[in-house]
């Protein structure tokens, strides 16, 4: 398997009303796509629920970090 390595690539989304920018690989962003059209949610909408679980936290961790690690618990 050829692994398509890429330097993280920033965007804009709005979460609750704020702007905020997010930089993920090419490969997360493509993931996060299809995960947000598999739960028939706009891709901003994905973003702020996993936010919302990742500030739950005790110790929460940014929110790239956070979505990367969301989108590998989310194959199992």
């Amino acid at each position: 398997m050829t692994v398509p390595y890429a330097s993280p690539v920033k965007r804009s989304i709005t979460i609750a009303g704020h702007p905020t920018s997010i930089s993920l690989e090419p490969v997360f962003w493509s993931a996060l796509e299809e995960a947000a059209r598999d739960a028939e949610l706009p891709l901003s909408a994905l973003v702020a629920r996993i936010d919302a679980e990742r500030i739950a936290l005790p110790e929460p961790p940014n929110l790239a970090s956070a979505i990367r690690v969301w989108l590998f618990a989310s194959k199992d």
